[in-house]
Protein backbone atom coordinates (compact mmCIF):
# COMPACT_ATOMS: atom_id res chain seq x y z
CA UNK A 1 0.00 0.00 0.00
CA UNK A 2 1.67 3.38 -1.03
CA UNK A 3 1.51 5.90 2.38
CA UNK A 4 2.15 9.87 1.66
CA UNK A 5 3.38 12.03 4.43
CA UNK A 6 3.74 16.03 4.42
CA UNK A 7 6.00 17.85 7.14
CA UNK A 8 7.05 21.17 6.59
CA UNK A 9 10.67 23.38 6.90
CA UNK A 10 9.64 26.89 7.52
CA UNK A 11 12.12 30.02 8.19
CA UNK A 12 12.00 33.84 8.15
CA UNK A 13 13.50 36.50 5.92
CA UNK A 14 15.05 39.76 7.62
CA UNK A 15 12.07 40.92 6.47
CA UNK A 16 9.56 39.03 8.75
CA UNK A 17 8.34 36.63 6.23
CA UNK A 18 7.97 32.86 6.15
CA UNK A 19 8.67 30.99 3.29
CA UNK A 20 8.15 27.24 3.64
CA UNK A 21 9.56 24.53 2.25
CA UNK A 22 7.19 21.19 2.45
CA UNK A 23 9.06 17.56 2.39
CA UNK A 24 6.69 14.61 0.96
CA UNK A 25 7.16 11.35 1.35
CA UNK A 26 5.47 9.11 -1.21
CA UNK A 27 6.99 4.98 -0.28
CA UNK A 28 10.85 5.62 -0.65
CA UNK A 29 10.79 8.67 -2.65
CA UNK A 30 10.87 12.39 -1.04
CA UNK A 31 10.31 15.35 -3.18
CA UNK A 32 11.05 19.15 -1.82
CA UNK A 33 8.70 21.65 -2.43
CA UNK A 34 9.04 24.98 -1.86
CA UNK A 35 5.73 27.25 -1.15
CA UNK A 36 7.05 30.57 -1.91
CA UNK A 37 8.94 30.27 -5.64
CA UNK A 38 7.51 26.38 -6.60
CA UNK A 39 11.00 25.14 -6.57
CA UNK A 40 11.04 21.35 -6.65
CA UNK A 41 14.09 19.12 -6.47
CA UNK A 42 13.76 14.96 -5.56
CA UNK A 43 15.81 13.89 -2.78
CA UNK A 44 16.42 10.55 -1.46
CA UNK A 45 18.91 11.93 1.94
CA UNK A 46 18.53 14.61 3.99
CA UNK A 47 15.88 16.37 2.56
CA UNK A 48 15.28 18.31 5.09
CA UNK A 49 19.01 19.85 5.32
CA UNK A 50 18.21 20.42 1.74
CA UNK A 51 14.76 22.93 2.35
CA UNK A 52 16.83 24.88 4.67
CA UNK A 53 20.09 25.23 1.98
CA UNK A 54 17.43 26.63 -0.61
CA UNK A 55 15.67 28.41 1.91
CA UNK A 56 18.77 30.65 3.21
CA UNK A 57 20.14 30.51 -0.21
CA UNK A 58 17.19 31.69 -2.75
CA UNK A 59 15.07 33.57 -0.30
CA UNK A 60 17.72 34.43 2.74
CA UNK A 61 15.22 33.02 4.94
CA UNK A 62 17.36 31.57 8.30
CA UNK A 63 15.60 32.30 11.10
CA UNK A 64 14.25 29.14 12.33
CA UNK A 65 10.72 29.67 14.10
CA UNK A 66 11.46 26.68 16.84
CA UNK A 67 13.96 28.53 18.85
CA UNK A 68 14.01 30.95 21.27
CA UNK A 69 16.40 34.20 21.12
CA UNK A 70 17.46 32.87 24.55
CA UNK A 71 18.34 29.93 23.70
CA UNK A 72 21.65 30.65 21.45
Amino acid sequence: MLQINTSKVSRWDQHGREHVVRVQRTGIQRTIMCDTCGWRQGAQFLPWLKAEEHLAEAHQATVDPTESPTSR
